[in-house]
Order: structure tokens, then C-alpha cells, then sequence
């Protein structure tokens, strides 16, 4: 069976990105009921056919999430998203609340049973399974547990609503949190925001003293930010993940940048092909790492899969990541006969050599390098700020998408 790559988008740049890099499918959500509502831009029901159509140019599966707790009052929203994203060909569903699952089937959508639900054990595969065909597996998971729990599948032959065996999905790579697998409350406890109704603070990845609240004597520790974890990265042993029966594998990422799901998207393809044709090595693994570590991360470690029983949590606030992109401006005009874009450079000054990016909602990702800086009287050693200048592009940009440099941290 073909081991799947799927990619959070939380934007049409990142749809763009995401598809162009080679994901097999995508994930994201819609309005405010799914788990990154606070932190990705999200897209709107009429957003859905447009998503499809593009997915399917690229021969690439939908994937919606509607994966928060649902009350009452939220069940005719609840019912009327399905009815649409059932209307549009939405492939799947994610979702773990019994009212999303019951609906979803009624409409005949296909279901991913979400994280949330923490599945870990055989009972609970059977018990999801006349709802759903794919089970995202829960995060605490050891890689000796997922292969039994894979074996077990087998061996009891429980399919899901489509009469195949359930399939296994497992987060391969992104953001991990202190709660592993959800159902946090520290956010909702301080700031009156749920995290479990994809409205998280995050307020776990600040840093943090302990205190002696009667004595007043501040502990020392290890590390300040003692509640944010690292970010999952299984790259250097993802043929051991797919030799444990996972056959999607899952990057986490709905609130970064479309940089960030191009290069995440591209090293787990290639991780996978390299599995596929037995040409997996430690030299691969190094030349990945370099390029995951380039974009947004809080370091890097391997999860509980290895068999740890506590995280390995981040030094400092924010990202880890030896590159980062700088707002130039925005481009002016695209001169397609030419192949040639126009900016302002609205920040600092342009020099040629300059490594960029360009992104925007019909554009998607554009990489490149800046060779020469045109202005009105030809070449320029550089373009001064606030002037505009041209450059070329090997493909189409766009009136207003947005053009970054990309620095060394």
C-alpha cells in the first residue's frame, strides 16, 4: 500500500505550497470548529469547491477537519458545513465528536478519527470503526505498540464503513504539545480560551520559575520553558514508522508559513521514495535535517515512538530555525512576455544574490534568487529603498503578492 504524505494548509499559499511540493493530500479547516481556528487564517465554506478543484488538478485528496468538542446551539453549523463539504467532494472528515461522526456517515463523507480521540488500543479501533476508515493514531504511542496495534487489525479483520481494513495515520512531523494528544486546560483556565476549541494561547511555551509559594525560594531548573516540548521530527527513522503499519503520515503545521510546508512537504516525499526503493541512508537523513532545520522549528526530537517517557522540551520562545524571511514589499506588476516582476522595496534596500520568495493566494510558493537589479536606466548594483525595480522570475506572480528575502539566522 502506498504510504501517504498529507499537509496542513492553513491558507491558499499553503494549499499551493503544499500541493506543488508533492503532498498526496491536505488538511484544513473551515470558520471557528476545528483545533486551529486561533491560529491559522481558516477558510470558509464557499472556499471548498475551489479547494477540491485544485486538489484533484493535482491528483491530491481534502481532507476537512471539524475536530473540536461541539455543543448544542453549534449542531445546525455543524450540519449545514458536512451538507456543503459533502456537496463540494470533500474525500474525508477528521473529527472525533460522536455528532460530527454520526452526521458525516449519514451524509456518506468518509471519517479520519481525530487525535483528540487518543487512540491507543484494539477495543477503541473496533469500537470507531463503524464510523470510521482511518484512525489518527494518539501521540503517546510507542513504535513497538503501533506495529502490534497494526498486527491486531490484521488479524481481526475490522474495516471501516468502506469494507477495507482500517488504515493507520500517525503525526510525522510538526508541533507537539505538553498534553500530547489534546484535551488541554491550562489555556482555557487562564485565559478564558479553549484550547480544545482550537482557540489555545499557548501560554504553556512561555518561560516559567518554580516557586515555593510559602517560602518563596525559586527552584532552580534545567530549563525555563518546561512546558513546551520540541517539535515532533521522525525523518532519521520514518522506515521504521511505515515498517510499523502507518500508512499516512501526518505534518503538523496549520499556523506556519507556506515556506515551512513547501521544505517539510519535499523531505518527507523523498524520505518515503527513499523507503519505497530501499535507498534510505544515514547520509539522506543528514542532508534532510539540514533542510528541516532551516525553516520554523523549536528543535527537533523523535517523540514517544523511541520509547521515552518524557519530552524534551525548547530553549528558547519562538522558532528555532536557521533561516528567516524578511518583508521587502509587495509586487507592482508582472510583465509575463519579459518573465519579469516588479517590486517596491519598501523596507531596506535590494541587493543582487538576494534569496527570496513570493508568496500570495493565486501564486502559492515562489523560491528563487534575485541575479540582476533593473531600474529605469538598467542594471543597478542595487535597488535603494522606496524605489521600485525588476528582476526575473521563472514563472507567473501577481499584482500584490507579498516578496521576502530569506536570511541566515
Amino acid at each position: 500500500m502506498k504510504v501517504e504524505i498529507t499537509a496542513p494548509v492553513g491558507s491558499f499559499e499553503s494549499l499551493h505550497a503544499a500541493l506543488e511540493s508533492g503532498a498526496d493530500s491536505v488538511y484544513f479547516g473551515v470558520g471557528k470548529l476545528n483545533m486551529r481556528s486561533g491560529s491559522a487564517v481558516n477558510f470558509q465554506a464557499d472556499d471548498l469547491s475551489q479547494i477540491v478543484k485544485f486538489c484533484r488538478n493535482y491528483g491530491a485528496k481534502a481532507w476537512l477537519a471539524l475536530n473540536t468538542v461541539i455543543f448544542d446551539n453549534e449542531l445546525e453549523e455543524v450540519n449545514s458545513l458536512l451538507s456543503v463539504a459533502a456537496q463540494s467532494g470533500i474525500d474525508a472528515v477528521i473529527a472525533t465528536d460522536i455528532a460530527v461522526l454520526e452526521k458525516a456517515r449519514e451524509l456518506g463523507l468518509n471519517v479520519h478519527l481525530s487525535t483528540q480521540s487518543n487512540i491507543t488500543n484494539i477495543e477503541a479501533v473496533r469500537f470507531f470503526s463503524r464510523w470510521a476508515d482511518v484512525m489518527v493514531l494518539s501521540r503517546e504511542m510507542n513504535l513497538e505498540q503501533v506495529k502490534n496495534l497494526s498486527i491486531a487489525i490484521g488479524e481481526k479483520n475490522i474495516c471501516g464503513p468502506a469494507g477495507q481494513l482500517v488504515r493507520l495515520e500517525a503525526f510525522a512531523h510538526g508541533a507537539l504539545c505538553m498534553a500530547v494528544s489534546g484535551k488541554c486546560y491550562l489555556s482555557l483556565d487562564n485565559t478564558n480560551s479553549s484550547a480544545n476549541r482550537g482557540a489555545c494561547t499557548q501560554i504553556c511555551r512561555r518561560p516559567y520559575r518554580v516557586t515555593d509559594l510559602e517560602g518563596g525560594v525559586e527552584l532552580v531548573v534545567d530549563n525555563k520553558y518546561i512546558m513546551s516540548p520540541k517539535d515532533l521530527c521522525t525523518v532519521g527513522f520514518v522506515d521504521k514508522l511505515i515498517d510499523a503499519g502507518v500508512s499516512i503520515l501526518k505534518i503538523e503545521g496549520r499556523g506556519r508559513p507556506p515556506e515551512y510546508v513547501s521544505a517539510v512537504v519535499k523531505v518527507y516525499s523523498e524520505a518515503v521514495q527513499a523507503v519505497a526503493n530501499a535507498t534510505f541512508s544515514e547520509k539522506m537523513v543528514e542532508n534532510w535535517m539540514s533542510r528541516l532545520e532551516k525553516v520554523y522549528n523549536r528543535g527537533f526530537w523523535e517523540g514517544y515512538y523511541m520509547g521515552k517517557k518524557i519530552g524534551e522540551w525548547s530553549t528558547k520562545h519562538g522558532s528555532s530555525a536557521t533561516e528567516r524571511r524578511e518583508f521587502i514589499g509587495k509586487i507592482t506588476n508582472y510583465f509575463s512576455n519579459l518573465g519579469v516582476a516588479e517590486a517596491k522595496a519598501e523596507t531596506d534596500k535590494v541587493l543582487p544574490g538576494t534569496k527570496i520568495t513570493i508568496t500570495g493566494s493565486s501564486t502559492g510558493l515562489y523560491e528563487g534568487i534575485i541575479d540582476e537589479i533593473h531600474l529605469d536606466k538598467g542594471v543597478e548594483p542595487f535597488a535603494p529603498k522606496g524605489r521600485l525595480f525588476a528582476f526575473k522570475v521563472d514563472r507567473v506572480v501577481r499584482r500584490g503578492d507579498k516578496l521576502f528575502r530569506i536570511v541566515e539566522v
